[in-house]
């Protein structure tokens, strides 16, 4: 039976450390667990959805990590957004339960359609970066459902156009909720396969 050795223990306070240290053995660099991979690819998620990696970068950079073979293959993948990630939570802040449950909002309010998260947008002032992200997540995702339903409606008499928005539709029912419950959660959120036409003034400022 196999035993998994478990990934480098975390600092005092502090979460696991996303590159495993290195273990030798015999003067070799030890291999890769499967904890370790794991850790791994829970960082690269978390990059993503804070917007720190794209949709490619992300898939190669996952796909690498659940493949890396030693604690080196890993440091180049998470070097990165580790340390941009602590820094970005530093700077915005704690994120408060007024927060949270607005953001949270903002993702339900996509089941009355792309105008919910809209107006929640429009009418907030002074809202903090955290609580606007999530809410032009919510609209962009919104707007790319909004968008895919009237192409499959122009292309109804091809299978695979409403095949594709059946799908899409699944996912509308289950995904806002579990967007919500995230932001409760205090994290961030990605939709994927979105059309992101609206960007947040931290995005356009950088």
């Amino acid at each position: 039976m196999a035993v998994h050795e478990p990934p480098s223990p975390p600092p005092p306070g502090g979460r696991w450390n996303p590159v495993p240290q290195y273990r030798r053995g015999g003067g070799a660099e030890l291999r890769l667990t499967h904890a370790d991979r794991d850790t791994a690819a829970e960082t690269l998620r978390d990059a993503y959805a804070s917007g720190q990696l794209d949709d490619d970068e992300f898939e190669e950079r996952l796909d690498r990590a659940l493949n890396a073979k030693f604690p080196s293959d890993l440091e180049p993948l998470l070097r990165d957004v580790a340390t941009a990630g602590k820094a970005a939570a530093a700077v915005e802040g704690p994120r408060s339960g007024g927060d949270r449950l607005y953001a949270g909002a903002g993702h339900l309010a996509g089941y009355f359609t792309f105008l919910g998260p809209l107006l929640l947008l429009l009418t907030s002032r002074d809202i903090s970066p955290f609580v606007r992200r999530h809410l032009t997540e919510a609209l962009n995702y919104q707007i790319t459902v909004a968008v895919a339903s009237v192409v499959a409606m122009g292309l109804g008499f091809l299978i695979l156009p409403l095949v594709v928005w059946g799908v899409m539709m699944l996912g509308w029912v289950f995904l806002p909720a579990i967007a919500a419950f995230t932001a409760l959660l205090g994290g961030d959120m990605r939709y994927l396969f979105t059309w992101r036409p609206v960007r947040d003034d931290s995005e356009s400022g950088s």
